[in-house]
């Protein structure tokens, strides 16, 4: 069977097992299975268990579980209420400051507990009703929130950057510090058209109230004493102490990304455990068993994937396709357009993990020998994935909006969205034209760290 047929055939089969409704990880383990038992010597059946165990045997790997039950501690409690009530206190006077606030709030809760959805719930619950009580249009207090959410896989952190360091065989250090500069511009790019779309909001609820004196919750103005702003800050300061001392520790030199993750779970239980009293076992379990759940899904994911990989490097299809793109001569801006136009396009059907442990042996190589830097393209890879967190028909993020916020209709959530969608490609162009916004802050503490040396 030729190399041409071999993989439409493995495509075929794949697609036929996404769409048949089957959970990803069965869908990818079948596959694997399907084309071992057919095309491979059968003595490799009966190393399956030992496959996947190699290709997960990494101590990188190890870190997600612990991140996400830093997360779960951190989403289970009420952080993520009071982080939005200290933000919309400091910023209420600024116009439109109650948006720009839940924006600046899922960006700092999604860098404490890296994930998109959990940021969404967490914020979104308490942040969606305030808006929408103070007149905000329901699209537009969904939009903000769903988009602000995708953060969590941008921002350190991030489960998906460390499945992308793992696949691209790049440091997760210098990854991490690669996405805090293009976070930081989704985040003020978010805020910018948060303050310009509130004025758009309150000139037509102004207009509308001098034509016809129907006065919208909009134009009520809202004060802060000092008083009532330095006592949101008790509540708030722990966690961001906690952000930074893992940072710290991270970036200092003091602790491995697994390391990290570790002090970051156990310093986030003892802060709820301090600041909110969860330290009973009745209190604690919910943490414990959607840390469980979650890990055991995302890791049999990931053990999945990194199987149909190892077949498809087996049967030579992965480096075939890398061969036929390389051989196709097209410039490198080209090439980079095309792999970028696919990740959307399987961002609509696939979430961030598996595209990335499916695609990467393909897309990489070629990526690499055209001269492009993988840890650059990781964070444009990671900036699109997020696009397809909150773009129809998986949208991951629109759902969870829709289940915290059910009178909002889909249609005008979905509305909301797109213009965050059309930031985040504009922040994908901003890189590639200056390509210094991911990179400059890598090299740089990486000299500093060498200097040291």
């Amino acid at each position: 069977m030729s190399m041409l047929v071999l993989g439409s055939l493995f495509g075929v089969v794949t697609l036929l097992f996404m769409f048949s409704g089957a959970p990803i990880s069965f869908a990818l383990g079948s596959v694997a299975l399907l084309f071992m038992a057919f095309f491979m010597p059968a003595s490799a059946l009966d190393t399956i268990t030992q496959n996947v165990y190699e290709e997960m045997a990494s101590i990188t790997l190890l870190s997600i579980p612990l991140f996400i039950l830093k997360g779960a501690a951190i989403g289970k409690s009420r952080a993520g209420q009071d982080l939005y009530a200290a933000m919309h206190v400091w910023m209420g006077r600024i116009p439109g400051g109650l948006g720009i606030a839940n924006v600046f709030a899922c960006a700092l809760f999604a860098a404490m507990a890296g994930s998109s959805p959990a940021t969404c719930s967490a914020i979104g619950s308490a942040g969606i009703p305030e808006m929408r009580k103070r007149g905000y249009s329901p699209g537009f207090a969904a939009g903000i929130i769903a988009a602000g959410g995708t953060l969590g896989i941008l921002l350190p952190p991030s489960i998906t950057m460390i499945l992308y360091a793992v696949a691209a065989e790049q440091s997760l250090g210098r990854l991490f510090l690669a996405g805090i500069f293009p976070g930081v511009l989704l985040v003020v790019l978010f805020a910018v058209y948060a303050g310009l779309r509130y004025r758009k909001e309150h000139a037509l609820a102004e207009a509308e109230f001098k034509r016809s004196g129907a006065a919208s919750a909009l134009l009520a103005k809202e004060t802060f004493t000092t008083r009532q702003k330095f006592e949101m800050l008790p509540r708030v300061v722990p966690f961001v102490v906690l952000l930074v001392g893992v940072m710290v520790a991270l970036y200092g030199g003091f602790a491995t990304p697994s390391e990290t993750a570790g002090l970051g779970a156990l310093l986030a239980l003892l802060l709820i455990a301090t600041i909110y009293g969860v330290w009973r076992p009745k209190d604690v379990a919910p943490i414990l068993t959607a840390t469980l759940k979650e890990s055991t899904m995302l890791m049999f994911i990931i053990g999945m994937s990194l199987l149909f990989s190892y077949v498809m490097s087996y049967l030579h299809i992965s480096q075939a396709a890398a061969e036929w793109i390389v051989g196709m001569q097209l410039s490198k801006w080209v090439l980079l357009f095309a792999v970028l136009l696919m990740v959307i396009g399987l961002g609509f059907f696939l979430p961030p993990v598996s595209i990335i442990l499916m695609t990467a042996p393909i897309i990489l190589p070629p990526l690499k020998a055209a001269g492009f830097d993988l840890i650059w393209f990781g964070i444009l890879m990671t900036i699109v994935m997020e696009t397809g967190l909150i773009h129809p028909p998986v949208g991951l993020n629109i759902f969870v909006i829709k289940n915290i916020a059910p009178d909002i209709e889909l249609r005008d959530i979905i509305w909301g969205v797109l213009p965050f969608v059309l930031l985040m490609l504009l922040a994908v162009l901003l890189i590639c034209i200056f390509p210094g916004i991911a990179t400059s802050l890598p090299d740089a503490v990486m000299g500093v760290v060498n200097a040291a040396r």
